[in-house]
């Protein structure tokens, strides 16, 4: 048993994360506000942050504040109970995951040292506590509690590396996946290595989603990264950032007055040139891809189809289901 409480007491009921290409979600509380450290070292500091009216207070543990790279575990676990939610699937906030899995769909190194990583993650997700007013669902959480309740490893392979978990989420993330308090990320959201690189496409993902642009002062950005780094140096970064043009479906600019301006790569244009596929065509690719969200799948294609140029397809239905089969081969 490791992390805090009982996992297994209370005839907890786990649900099975198996949804192939689940795509990557992030809850909008922490895509707002600085809750994920930014530092490569342990990070003992507590953090402090007010903006706006919403209060947050993160207190790390002796093994220190959860990364913003240990969230990748929540948003794998967020985006698996989307995916099954949207699928019409009964869920539980009592996960049950397989760490190969886990460490894939996230872009992490699948040897020795990424499941020891994958182990101190989950230490620090369990140990950070939190106490704020932001609302998820509706519900303004003002008492203290931690990003993730309780974990543990379930099985381990002969080695001691470990084979499934179990995790229990907090209640907090748990009523922002029941009111679907969520946003889906781009899947390159997973090959940016840099802390800053992540937090910045979470906010630009956040405030320019539905708009072509959003422009934020640096100050105001700097706050909101949680950058622990004086502002002078926050600045510099920020544009190297700007020159090295790295971020998924975001442009950043400096614009004059000290500010930060946010615009979407190219204009969101609606794929509807194609017909839906027919329930046939779906059921088929479940046979492909079990356990794969197909809607999800779906849209993905759609996609793909309309960033490679809307080529003409003769059987949109057969086009689909190759580029399913070679997904899941992959």
């Amino acid at each position: 048993m490791a992390g805090s409480g009982d996992i297994t007491g209370g005839g907890a009921d786990f649900f099975l994360c198996d949804v192939f290409g689940a795509s990557p979600k992030g809850d909008l509380g922490s895509m707002e506000h600085p809750i994920f450290s930014l530092a490569t070292r342990p990070d003992r500091r507590i953090l402090d942050y007010v903006h706006n009216g919403m209060e947050v207070s993160v207190t790390p543990s002796v093994r220190g504040r959860a990364t913003i790279h240990d969230k990748d575990i929540l948003i794998y676990c967020v985006s698996q109970l989307m995916a099954a939610i949207n699928a019409g699937r009964a869920v539980s906030r009592h996960l049950h995951l397989r760490a190969h899995d886990l460490l894939v769909a996230t872009n992490r190194d699948t040897s020795g040292d990424g499941y020891a990583r994958l182990r101190e993650a989950f230490e620090r997700l369990a140990g950070t506590r939190i106490t704020t007013n932001i609302a998820t669902g509706g519900v303004e959480t003002t008492r203290g509690f931690g990003l993730i309740d309780a974990w543990e490893i379930v099985r381990r392979a002969k080695g001691g590396r470990m084979v499934s978990v179990r995790v229990t989420l907090s209640e907090w993330l748990w009523r922002a996946v029941l009111s679907k308090s969520v946003l889906t990320l781009s899947r390159d959201y997973f090959h940016l290595r840099k802390p800053l690189e992540r937090r910045v496409y979470e906010l630009a993902r956040k405030h320019c989603g539905r708009q072509p642009e959003w422009r934020v002062g640096m100050a105001t950005l700097h706050l909101k990264s949680g950058s622990a780094a004086p502002l002078r140096v926050f600045r510099a970064a920020l544009r190297r950032m700007i020159a090295q043009n790295g971020l998924p479906d975001y442009l950043l600019a400096e614009d004059p007055g000290d500010v930060v301006r946010v615009s979407q790569r190219r204009a969101r244009v609606p794929v509807a040139a194609l017909a839906a596929l027919d329930a046939e065509t779906l059921a088929a690719a479940r046979v492909l891809a079990p356990g794969a969200d197909v809607h999800a799948l779906e849209a993905e294609w759609r996609a793909w189809w309309d960033a490679t140029g809307r080529p003409r397809l003769a059987v949109p239905s057969r086009a689909f289901l190759g580029w399913v089969k070679g997904r899941a081969s992959r």
